[in-house]
C-alpha cells in the first residue's frame, strides 16, 4: 500500500464500539511491532548477559551493571530526544507534507549526534562514577572497561531510535519488527558460537553487542533510502541544517522528560548497594526489576503509539481524533496492565523460577511481588499519557513535572522510609511508586484540562508555516 494510500486519517464510523475497534486497529498496528522491537533489543542485553553469567560472576555483574547504569542513561536520554520525532514528522505527516519527515531525520542526526558525543564522558569515567555508587572496586573497573567497549552501541542509538520514529510515524512498522528480530536471531546464534567454541571474554561478547545493535540500524537505514519511502525521504538536503535551534529545544525537552523516567526503577539497583549487603534480596531485587523491564516494553510501546496518533490528527487539524486517541491508548494499555497484574498474584512464588532455583532467592522474590504487581499497574498509564505530551509537543512542561514528582517527592519519600523507617528497599520502592501516582495524577489532570482544538489549530499552524518557508 502506497503512503497516500494509508487511511490513517480517515473518519470513523458513527457506532462507537466500531469507532474503537478502528482506533484500536491503528494503535496495534503501531504498538505491536514497536513492542515487538523494543523487547528485541532489550532481549539482546539480557543474551549477553546469560552468556557473560558463564564467564564468571564478575564479568556478569560487570555487564549487568554497565547496562542497567551507565548505557540506561544514555539510552533514556538519546531516547527522549528522538521522541521530539514523534511530534514533528507525526504532525506532519498528518498535515500531508511528507518531504518534511526526511528533513525532519537529518535534522535529528545532527541533533543527536552531538549530545551523544557530550554524554561519552559517562562512558569514559564509568570506573570512577561507579565506584562512588558504592561498587566493590574490581566490579568498577570492569564495569568501567565494559562500557568503554559499549560506545559502538551508544552511537547506534543515534540512528535506532530515530529511523524508527521515522518509520512509525508513516506507520511503515512491520519492517522495524523484521529487522529487530533478524538481528536477535544473528546476536544469540553469534553469542553462543563466539562464546562457547571460540571462548571469547567479556570484551567480545560487549563488541558482539556492539554489532548487532549496528546491524539493525544497518537494515532500517537501508530500508529508508533505497526507495521505500518515496514521498518522505528525497535524499540528503542542506535544509536539515536549517531550524536546528528549534529542534534541539524540543529534542533536548524530550531527553529530559523520558530520560528522569527511564533511570527513575533503576536507582533502586544503585541506592541497593548502599542498603543490603544481602546477595540474596540483592538477586531478588534484580530479578524483579527485569521482569518490570521487560513487561514495561509494552507501555513504552503504546507511548509511541499514542505519540504518532495524536501528532498525525492535530497535524490534520483533527482535533476530537486526537482525544479519541488518547482515551483508547489509555483504556488499552490499562487492560494490558490489569492482566499482567493478576499473572503476577496469580504466580507471585513461581516467577523467580524462570531465573534462579535457590530457595531463599524464590522467597526474597515472592515477598517483592506484591510491589512488583503494583509497580507494572501504575506504569501502564504514565507512559501512555506521555505518548499524549510527545505527540502535542509539551515535552518541556512534562519534564518539569517529572522532576518535581520523581526528585522532588517520589525519591525524599522513598528516602524517608527506606533509611528514616528503616524500611530497606521496600520503603525506597514504596516512596518512588508514591511519586509516579502523584505524576500520573497530574498527567491526568492535564489531559482532561486540554484545549484540544487549540492545540490543533497549533499544529496547522506550524506545519502552514514550514510550507510558506519552503516555498
Amino acid at each position: 500500500m502506497r503512503e497516500e494510500e494509508i487511511p490513517l486519517l480517515a473518519e470513523g464510523s458513527d457506532s462507537v464500539i466500531q469507532r474503537i475497534w478502528v482506533e484500536s486497529k491503528r494503535i496495534w498496528q503501531i504498538a505491536g511491532p514497536a513492542i515487538f522491537s523494543r523487547v528485541a533489543l532489550y532481549a539482546m542485553t539480557l543474551i549477553s548477559q546469560a552468556f557473560a553469567g558463564h564467564l564468571g560472576n564478575l564479568d556478569l555483574a560487570a555487564i549487568s551493571i554497565a547496562s542497567t547504569v551507565i548505557i540506561s542513561i544514555s539510552f533514556g536520554f538519546l531516547l527522549g530526544m528522538a521522541s521530539a520525532l514523534e511530534t514533528l514528522c507525526g504532525q506532519a505527516y498528518g498535515a500531508k507534507q511528507y518531504h518534511m519527515l526526511g528533513i525532519y531525520l537529518q535534522r535529528s542526526w545532527i541533533v543527536l549526534f552531538l549530545f551523544a558525543i557530550l554524554l561519552l564522558p559517562i562512558f569514559v569515567f564509568a570506573t570512577p562514577i561507579l565506584k562512588l555508587t558504592g561498587q566493590t572496586i574490581e566490579v568498577a573497573e570492569k564495569s568501567g572497561k565494559v562500557a568503554l567497549w559499549l560506545i559502538p552501541l551508544h552511537f547506534s542509538c543515534v540512528f535506532q531510535f530515530t529511523i524508527q520514529r521515522f518509520l512509525q510515524c508513516q506507520l511503515k512498522t512491520s519492517v522495524i519488527a523484521w529487522v529487530s528480530g533478524l538481528a536477535f536471531a544473528v546476536h544469540v546464534f553469534v553469542s553462543w558460537f563466539f562464546v562457547y567454541r571460540l571462548r571469547v571474554g567479556i570484551v567480545g561478547i560487549a563488541i558482539i553487542l556492539d554489532c548487532s545493535w549496528w546491524l539493525t540500524v544497518l537494515g532500517l537505514f537501508v530500508y529508508t533510502i533505497c526507495g521505500e519511502c518515496r514521498l518522505t525521504w528525497t535524499g540528503f538536503s542542506s535544509e536539515a541544517f536549517v531550524g536546528l535551534w528549534q529542534f534541539l529545544k524540543l529534542s533536548t525537552a524530550s531527553g529530559i522528560m523520558l530520560c528522569l523516567e527511564n533511570v527513575y526503577y533503576r536507582m533502586l539497583i544503585i541506592v541497593s548497594g548502599f542498603l543490603e549487603k544481602n546477595d540474596v534480596a540483592l538477586d531478588a531485587l534484580s530479578i524483579c526489576m527485569t521482569i518490570f523491564g521487560c513487561e514495561s516494553m509494552i507501555p513504552l510501546g503504546f507511548l509511541a503509539a499514542t505519540g504518532v496518533r495524536v501528532a498525525n490528527d492535530l497535524g490534520a487539524g483533527n482535533s476530537k481524533g486526537a482525544k479519541f486517541a488518547s482515551t483508547v491508548s489509555v483504556v488499552t494499555s490499562l487492560v494490558v496492565a490489569l492482566f499482567f497484574f493478576i499473572l503476577i498474584l496469580a504466580f507471585h512464588n513461581r516467577i523467580a523460577l524462570f531465573f534462579s532455583s535457590n530457595l531463599a532467592v524464590i522467597k526474597a522474590v515472592n515477598e517483592l511481588s506484591m510491589l512488583l504487581a503494583v509497580t507494572i499497574l501504575v506504569n501502564c498509564i504514565q507512559p501512555v499519557l506521555s505518548g499524549v505530551a510527545i505527540g502535542s509537543g509539551w515535552q518541556t512542561r512534562v519534564a518539569y513535572i517529572n522532576i518535581g514528582c520523581y526528585y522532588f517527592i517520589g525519591v525524599p519519600l522513598g528516602i524517608l522510609l527506606g533509611w528514616v523507617f528503616n524500611s530497606g528497599i521496600m520503603g525506597i520502592w514504596i516512596g518512588m511508586i508514591g511519586g509516579t501516582v502523584v505524576q500520573t495524577l497530574i498527567l491526568i489532570i492535564l489531559t482532561m484540562r486540554c484545549d484540544w482544538e487549540g492545540e490543533a489549530q497549533k499544529a496547522t499552524s506550524h506545519m502552514e508555516k514550514n510550507e510558506v518557508f519552503q516555498q
